[in-house]
């Protein structure tokens, strides 16, 4: 039992200022240290070169402030107490050297950071992605306390780190999304202390048991809904299934942990999140190595030692013989908790200042401290770890190496970074039969941004059974497939598709010699059909393919739900096609204060025979309901012949969909593409790539139709070919052509200058014409609007002129200049006379 020991500091806190100590002086050992822990502080004194040769960091990193210096003087007078008061405990972790080699205190080490990223607002997401980020580095030896503890920005830019270090990581990330959180110091299980979880089980497995729970529940709710069973039979299937289970894990030899020689003495360090911010009802754990929650009471946690946050650090004054279960978590209580700084401020008290601040400034008063100045006590430094950041490429690719594998219980998780696999995959969850994980029994792999629209597929090695799941909006609407290959089987096919399909399919199951389809919201009310299909007859050709051949049907059974707007009598229920036999039996709904319902058998008559009664049987609930005519019967035979006609095509179609899908499917996986989101960093980066390739393009293509209409000799040189292979006469005759061509542009450029002058003079001489005619009988805003018109056209009439004037004048200049432009053309001037 540790004892309680009371260690009031407050005098030596008040009489600090006396205290000069140099910084050489708090970095030295205590001189009641023994030579053996001198040795051993001596190994470790010096941290890794590439650390203190980084000029990079701040110059927090490298020295202490003031205030930091007399912190570590109080520092190393408590722990000289304690080890004097408390000689049967190990020594606290209080002042570890960081990354520079210079001593900080444990607590300063915390930075409260507050990130925009939504998922780590919450310690969930924080604690997962601290567990995904780093990779462990083991305590050596086991059973002592660090005497490095790195930063929070060394240690993410490094993804390595030990439990100390993790806590810290984690810790600042809850403070800064105000969480009451903890580092704890303490002693944990081997499993715990090593992140060893051979012998536990997957997550992924009991949310998986969890789902198939769920929807075998509602599948048996609606199998009860149909038929009606005996409970008690029910649960005695349950308690023979249960036994059976049980039964099989008892002779299941299952490897029981290794005694721990160090079990007690192994050091770990955890997160505590105390109850009373942001919601949390009560105190609980977090292993920040896995990121899960555990209880304060739970058997992996042995003991504790002390606890700290940016506040203040607290040493655990309370017995531990019972492990953690009776630990009382009251940091305020000096009897159970000794805090280092006496008197200062807590997470809880400044929560209640700041509701005290808002309160009293609501009301108009304004705050005044309750203590003088001579009652403050020595308040925690501010930390001398640089700002937290983390960037939204480290929450996407998350694990060190952009994957991570983790073993289990027969278990095999290996996650992926997006987009690191060609193929979308992200999680690959291996199930095996032994605790030696050699022989496989399921594989289940997620994938994610597929263009098939894949996101799940389980593949069972031992019953050859392979499902696969996806997303909304692939083709035939497909969302979940079922199928195996395996040779004793045969092959099967059980798909479902989502509600946007125009015949209401939702599930196909089709096998070698049967298929089922289940419907929904058809405007015929079907909802379920049955197909029994027979053998097919021996093939001739042993290479032939049978799998496209259409097998004989046998037996087809459709059902209907109620259509209101009939009859029940009339109404049909179900309907059975028996082609071998040319029977088809009918079964009408049942009224309401009826047994039994109406049926009706129909023989199909053949091409020679003419319909008789005698091919119709039935039975009609009601005895005085008198029997149909004869002419009503056929044409009900007839509406069942074109039925069964037209189910016999939809039998068809739905077994070349079948196989359509399949071969759709082989393709997929033979060409698999991403769809990279913009709201990723790599799918940001693909969609910058795209649109500068697409810009540039863009741009020689623009320059490149520059080029060609400067080049007059582009179209007739598409004509010739090859330029390389001209000669004297093509050169001769592209000059020509050229010049002709030319010519007889500007001849065309003058006829439609010439056009619209005429146009326009013409009709203003109309207007002109019908002014002379009317201008008597003509209103002022009708001689206001001839006036405009003849100002408008008189204008176009000038221009006109003006522009075959100035065409005629720049004609027979622009004729010498290509024709001087021709002669000097590279590829025309060796052919041509200067």
């Amino acid at each position: 039992m540790w004892s309680f020991v009371r260690m009031n500091l407050r005098p030596l806190i008040q009489g600090m200022d006396t205290v000069m100590e140099t910084d050489s002086e708090q970095q030295s050992d205590s001189e009641d240290e023994d030579e053996e822990d001198e040795k051993k502080v001596k190994v470790q004194e010096s941290p890794p070169s590439e650390y203190l040769s980084t000029p990079t960091l701040p110059d927090s990193y490298r020295q202490n402030s003031p205030g930091e210096v007399r912190l570590l003087a109080i520092a190393d007078s408590f722990q000289r107490q304690y080890r004097l008061l408390c000689s049967e405990r190990k020594p606290l972790l209080l002042f570890p050297m960081n990354e520079c080699g210079v001593k900080k205190f444990v607590s300063t080490t915390l930075r409260p950071t507050m990130t925009s990223h939504p998922e780590l607002l919450y310690w969930e997401g924080c604690a997962s992605f601290v567990a995904d980020f780093l990779s462990l580095t083991p305590l050596e030896p086991p059973g002592e306390l660090p005497k490095f503890l790195f930063s929070a920005t060394s240690v993410l830019h490094s993804q390595t780190a030990t439990c100390f270090e993790y806590s810290a990581v984690l810790c600042s990330l809850l403070l800064g999304a105000n969480y009451d959180a903890y580092c704890v110091s303490g002693y944990a299980s081997k499993e715990m202390c090593l992140l060893d979880q051979c012998l536990q089980e997957c997550h992924l497995l009991d949310n998986q048991a969890k789902v198939e729970g769920a929807e075998a529940k509602s599948e048996s709710d609606n199998v009860l809904k149909r038929e009606v069973k005996s409970r008690f039979l029910t649960k005695q299937a349950e308690k023979e299934r249960e036994e059976a289970e049980a039964k099989s894990k008892k002779h299941e030899e299952e490897p029981q942990p290794a005694v721990d020689a160090l079990r007690g003495l192994r050091v770990h360090c955890w997160v505590l999140v105390l109850a009373g911010c942001r919601s949390v009802q009560e105190n609980f754990f977090i292993d920040p190595l896995t990121g899960r929650s555990y209880s304060t009471t739970h058997d992996h946690f042995l003991g504790v030692e002390s606890v700290w946050n940016n506040l203040n650090y607290y040493v655990n004054m309370q017995d531990c013989k019972d492990v953690c279960a009776e630990i009382v978590y009251d940091l305020h209580d000096i009897r159970l908790w000794e805090p280092v700084l006496f008197g200062a401020i807590s997470k809880r008290q400044m929560s209640l200042n700041i509701l005290k601040r808002k309160e009293m400034k609501m009301m108009g008063m304004t705050w005044e401290d309750e203590e003088e100045e001579e009652d403050r006590v020595f308040e925690m430094p501010r930390s001398w770890v640089s700002y937290i950041s983390i960037s939204k490429e480290d929450l996407e690719t998350r694990w060190p190496g952009s994957r991570k594998l983790t073993r289990y219980k027969k278990t095999e998780l290996k996650t992926f970074a997006p987009y690191l696999r060609l193929n979308g995959l992200v999680t690959r969850l291996t199930t095996f039969k032994d605790f030696d994980c050699k022989e496989a029994v399921t594989v289940k792999e997620w994938y994610k941004d597929r263009n098939d629209h894949l996101k799940e597929r389980e593949v069972n090695k031992v019953t050859g059974i392979t499902i696969e799941r996806f997303t909304p909006g692939r083709q035939f609407h497909l969302l979940f497939h079922r199928f195996t290959t395996a040779p004793t089987q045969g092959t099967e096919h059980e798909m479902e598709f989502s509600g946007a399909r125009v015949d209401g399919l939702v599930r196909r199951v089709d096998k070698t010699e049967e298929m089922t389809e289940t419907f929904e919201g058809r405007e015929d009310f079907l909802y379920y059909r049955h197909v029994v299909f027979g053998h097919l007859p021996e093939p001739e050709d042993e290479d032939a393919d049978t799998e496209t051949e259409e097998r004989p049907l046998l037996k087809v059974v459709e059902r209907f739900h109620r259509n209101p707007k009939k009859d029940a009598n009339e109404d049909v229920a179900e309907r059975v096609f028996l082609s071998p036999q040319r029977k088809m039996e009918v079964t009408y709904h049942l009224e309401e204060h009826r047994f039994v319902p109406c049926t009706r058998t129909f023989l199909k008559p053949r091409e020679s025979d003419d319909f008789k009664d005698d091919m119709v049987a039935g039975f009609h609930v009601d005895p005085v309901q008198k029997p149909l005519h004869t002419l009503t019967l056929y044409k009900l035979l007839s509406a069942l012949v074109e039925a069964e006609k037209d189910t016999a095509e939809q039998i068809k179609c739905s077994k070349k969909e079948v196989r359509d899908i399949v071969s759709c499917r082989q393709r997929e996986e033979m060409d698999i593409l991403l769809h990279f989101s913009p709201w990723t960093t790599t799918g940001a980066a693909k969609a910058r790539k795209q649109r500068e390739e697409m810009e540039r393009l863009a741009a020689e293509e623009q320059r490149w139709l520059q080029e060609k209409e400067k080049d007059y000799l582009a179209p007739f040189l598409i004509q010739l070919g090859n330029v390389k292979d001209m000669t004297a006469e093509d050169a001769r005759r592209l000059y020509d052509e050229c010049m002709s061509d030319f010519k007889t542009h500007m001849a065309e450029r003058a006829r439609l200058i010439q056009e619209r002058h005429d146009q326009a003079t013409h009709a203003l001489q109309k207007k002109q014409l019908y002014y002379q005619q009317s201008q008597l009988n003509m209103s002022h805003q009708e001689e206001k609007e001839y006036q405009a018109f003849c100002a408008e056209h008189t204008f176009q009439i000038h221009i006109a002129t003006e522009r075959l004037s100035m065409h005629k004048r720049s004609v027979a200049q622009r004729y010498r200049a290509l024709d001087q432009r021709l002669k000097q053309d590279p590829r025309l001037a060796p052919y041509l006379p200067s």
